[in-house]
């Protein structure tokens, strides 16, 4: 319903919990919710970011990037923060804290410990309950997040009557979620609009089955085309005649045997669940053939087109993950590690300059695409630092790699292989456009 309310009234702890209840249900029930929502944690997230520091010191910046990547495997952290990003679309927000955990097996023992959105809410009857207080979120006096208000146990568990609950100080948790309205500081889940439709969906797909069994409940029809009281002979309306399998037999005279046709689904269902699912899909920024996995409808332009879109959507998504996650969980390991011996000159490098690396998108064509690269490479308009980045892959790393690879070819003997020609490249590039022109 529409309404004036601020972006806080308007997503109060009710709604949300009704509009998570919901979301939950289509994604734990429905197989397009369900791969929509893997398919974003999936491409978002990938097998884990990688960090990359940019500081003068290349020797130290390997030795933090390797100690990184180890405690990184050590707590799952792609893991937790696919599960972040699920539970962003879901619930509408991720929150996790961070906290030390003696049993991990690694010398920095900072844990990102994950917490459900349910957790993260005003206790009942707290002397914590003020104004500034947005359902477990209290703000200061310039309204930043001051401290986060997290119960020991979930709501539905038997023992929240206790209503034991720690408040943490807003450094040590990590709040993730996209904030629509200014102000807003609860997350409403992504799929909320979808919602209806999914229902919709559900309805028409149980309607055609439906009718498909109704037709199918009876297996033939006596009818006749003689007058009332004329030539036929007389039967009772809507008697039950049993019929045995492979065997002939005699119907009564003036009646024939007519078979009921399903004519289920009709022509116009499968144009139906297309549309409904590309109207789910437009407010999670999908197309069409990555929403249903079915690019049969595409040719290769269109799809590659409905690809950059999405894939640009990611791009957003990545970098804002980078800020309000990553950069903080870093900032935290820093402040661990400088505590160790090994690492102790970090308590004077000040702040790090770094990125963050993700999964890189495979190309359609990987010929193609090695034959754009090499003619940028060879007009100086890329660099080998965006050539890598695109594949997720750190420059530096990759060019040591290659380096090593040549050098030991050489020393066994083994022929190098030459470089590419960007001018022959860019010839059978032309090629392929004449023919595919002709074709």
């Amino acid at each position: 319903m529409a309404d004036s309310l601020s972006a806080d009234n308007a997503a109060t702890a009710d709604v949300r919990s009704k509009l998570r209840e919901r979301a939950r249900y289509e994604v734990a029930n429905n197989s397009y919710a369900k791969g929509i929502v893997l398919t974003l944690a999936n491409d978002c997230i990938g097998t884990g970011p990688r960090l990359q520091l940019l500081s003068a010191n290349a020797e130290a910046n390997r030795r933090v990037e390797t100690a990184f990547a180890q405690w990184a495997k050590a707590v799952d952290l792609a893991g937790k923060l696919r599960t972040m990003r699920m539970a962003k679309s879901t619930d509408g927000e991720a929150f996790a804290v961070l906290t030390a955990n003696p049993m991990i097996d690694s010398p920095v023992m900072l844990d990102v410990q994950l917490v459900e959105a349910d957790r993260v809410a005003s206790p009942v009857m707290s002397m914590f309950s003020m104004v500034s207080d947005i359902d477990g979120i209290i703000l200061d006096a310039y309204g930043n997040p001051r401290t986060y208000s997290i119960l020991r146990q979930h709501p539905s568990d038997l023992s929240y009557w206790l209503n034991a609950v720690d408040m943490v100080d807003a450094d040590a948790v990590v709040h993730w979620f996209r904030a629509d309205r200014p102000s807003q500081h609860r997350g409403i889940p992504e799929i909320t609009p979808a919602l209806p439709l999914f229902a919709q969906l559900r309805r028409y797909t149980l309607a055609v089955i439906a009718a498909a069994e109704t037709a199918a409940d009876f297996a033939a029809v006596l009818f006749t085309d003689s007058p009332a009281n004329g030539e036929a002979q007389a039967l009772e309306p809507m008697d039950v005649v049993e019929l045995e399998k492979r065997m002939a037999t005699v119907l009564p005279d003036g009646w024939r045997l007519g078979q009921i046709e399903a004519q289920q689904p009709t022509t116009s269902y499968a144009e139906f669940k297309r549309e409904i699912l590309n109207e789910i899909a437009r407010c999670l920024n999908l197309p069409y053939n990555i929403a249903a996995c079915n690019s049969s409808g595409y040719n290769y332009a269109s799809g590659r087109l409905d690809h950059q879109t999405y894939y640009k959507s990611i791009r957003v998504e990545q970098a804002h993950l980078a800020e309000a996650v990553l950069d903080r969980i870093l900032a935290a390991w820093l402040a661990e590690a400088e505590l160790l011996s090994e690492f102790a000159y970090l308590r004077t490098a000040g702040d790090i300059p770094h990125q963050w690396f993700f999964d890189g998108t495979e190309h359609v064509d990987p010929a193609k695409e090695a034959t754009a690269q090499a003619t940028r490479l060879a007009s100086n308009t890329t660099t080998l630092a965006q050539e890598y980045a695109r594949q997720g892959k750190d420059w530096d790393t990759e060019l040591r790699q290659r380096a090593k690879e040549v050098a030991l070819m050489k020393e066994l003997g083994l022929t190098v292989p030459p470089q590419g020609q960007p001018t022959n490249a860019k010839q059978e590039a032309d090629t392929d456009v004449e023919q595919e022109q002709a074709a």
